[in-house]
């Protein structure tokens, strides 16, 4: 494979340090990838074109799923503390809304997300559902995380880990060859032009990936039909706006819950311009279309357009190139689940790459990537189509969206619309017929006073015994520069025998106390391939 969007640099080039991984791209996905890879002991440069972290106004929010995949990490602390500030901005929102309204401040409303628009009340939640069970003390954290934030906390990781991040570089073509790829860097302030030489190169460059475009993989999908602005803005005339998500004859808007957020939403089609950046005249001109409301924008503090392009990469790998995050798709932001979407896609191809690099597992172990994540992605992909068919002005989509209001305030819609955004829900197809199995591994409360997320910090896999059984321990023999083996018991989960959890959370195997013979075999060889010494 040869990709390049100047041939002539070829001559030009110096040839940099080998590494395992090059990642185009230090946002968030890119960024907790390059530490995954260094958990599982890849040496790994990240490529960035912008000098430092983007500040722009982007997801809100992370939701359970991604919680609980950090937490396993140990920056749950760290995310606490983010989104207590959050919080905090949220409550001076409200309370400057009560001083204007002369009304006493009341608390951050009790939702539990959105669906179109639509608030999801956290008290209609069945919390006994067992997709809730067993998430830890994570299950209340990550809906006030946002972005921004969370990229500089995987950045001082990246750091810790000791992770190269070169800023102010841009991948402008790659040769892709059976034993590796050679990457073209340029940097942007016009010095001369870079070559490094990498076994992989992964794509975390966005949804207009130039790595993407270079490998030919497809990028299939749906036209855009809107147009969004998201920002954070100085503005007088507000006290016409209502807070929260509101359908209007135009469009869509929201305003809050942080002082000076502001969202509207238009159904006219893809913007003309999407390089250029938002002006306070732009801004304005769409509020007082889609509010009816005369309000004044003085000034922008963050600012971005969006809209519902709906694109999916057709396969995440191609030979030695492979995709994360919007790189390998792309759609709408209601639901929030882009970020969730590229969090999962860096925890699943992390430490299977690693294996392949370190040599302890076969190239056809990145199979699994696209097997177990594009099934996720194209959900996604339908989850947001959906939420635009019920915000669209109409009396045909305001039907439908009546319909989904009567349904997200019964317990049983509040409760599967919750499951679904939370991530909660999801698992991979995993050879093995025990419930657990393919699922997000329970966070069990051991006798010792841990709990199983304190043991996954490593990036390594974990075979648990619960039963005291040296011929399960056994089974682990080879493996101990990949799984850890550890002991215990769990009074509360009395059925469980043991779990073989992968690096990235996932349940591998499990067992019960029911007397069946408890073996791992093949969950072990299937994952970390054969056993050192074989």
């Amino acid at each position: 494979m040869n990709a390049d969007t100047n041939a002539d640099t070829d001559t030009d080039t110096d040839t940099d340090t080998d590494y395992d991984v090059v990642i185009a791209g230090a946002g968030p996905i890119g960024l907790l990838l390059a530490c995954e890879l260094r958990l599982g002991g890849a040496r790994v440069l990240v490529a960035e074109r912008l000098a430092e972290v983007d500040e722009t106004i982007k997801a809100g929010g992370i939701n359970t799923l991604t919680a609980v995949a950090l937490y396993r990490r140990g920056l749950l602390p760290a995310l606490v503390e983010v989104q207590e500030e959050t919080m905090s901005g949220m409550k001076e929102f409200l309370r400057a809304r009560a001083a204007k309204d002369g009304k006493d401040a009341a608390p951050p409303p009790k939702s539990a997300g959105h669906f179109a628009g639509i608030t999801l009340r956290a008290d209609l939640v069945d919390g006994s559902d067992p997709a809730f069970a067993d998430l830890g003390p994570a299950g209340d954290v990550g809906r006030f995380v946002p972005q921004a934030p969370l990229e500089r906390l995987f950045g001082r990781r990246a750091e810790e880990l000791g992770v190269e991040v070169r800023r102010q570089v841009e991948l402008t073509g790659f040769d892709a060859d059976e034993e590796g790829v050679t990457v073209r860097l340029a940097p942007v302030d016009g010095s001369a032009p870079q070559a490094v030489r990498a076994r992989w190169l992964v794509g975390c460059d966005g949804g207009r990936s130039l790595v993407r475009k270079l490998a030919g993989i497809e990028f299939p999908g749906t036209a855009p039909e809107i147009t969004g602005y998201q920002a954070i803005a100085d503005m007088t005339g507000t006290e016409g706006l209502r807070s929260g998500w509101h359908a209007t004859d135009m469009g869509m808007y929201t305003y809050g819950p942080m002082p000076g957020r502001m969202v509207s939403i238009e159904f006219d089609g893809p913007p003309a311009d999407r390089q250029s950046p938002v002006t306070v005249e732009e801004l304005q001109a769409s509020v007082r279309r889609v509010t009816g409301v005369d309000v004044t924008v003085h000034k922008l503090h963050s600012a971005t357009r969006f809209t519902d392009n709906c694109r999916q990469a057709a396969t995440y790998r191609s030979g030695r190139v492979l995709l994360a995050g919007d790189a390998a798709h792309v759609h709408s932001p209601f639901g929030g689940q882009g970020l969730n979407l590229g969090v999962g896609d860096a925890m699943n191809l992390g430490w299977k790459l690693a294996l392949v690099v370190r040599g302890r597992a076969a190239e056809t172990l990145l199979d699994s990537y696209t097997a177990e994540r594009h099934p996720l992605g194209a959900w996604v992909l339908q989850w947001t189509r959906a939420q635009i068919a019920a915000m669209r002005p109409g009396s045909h989509a305001r039907a439908l969206r009546e319909v989904i209001t009567d349904l997200a305030g019964t317990t049983d819609g509040a409760t599967y619309f919750v499951r679904r955004i939370s991530g909660v829900w999801q698992h991979y197809d995993l050879p093995g017929d025990h419930p657990l199995t393919g699922r997000s591994a329970p966070d069990l409360a051991l006798a010792d006073g841990t709990r199983l997320a304190d043991h996954l910090h490593t990036g390594r896999a974990l075979l648990l015994d619960l039963a005291d059984d040296p011929k399960l321990r056994a089974r682990a023999d080879g493996y101990e520069d990949l799984v850890d083996v550890l002991t215990a018991t769990c009074p509360q989960r009395p059925d469980l025998a043991a779990l073989l959890v992968r690096p990235d959370g996932t349940t591998a195997w499990a067992a019960d106390t029911d007397g069946t013979e408890q073996d791992p075999t093949d969950a072990l060889r299937l994952w970390f391939g054969a056993p050192l010494g074989a």
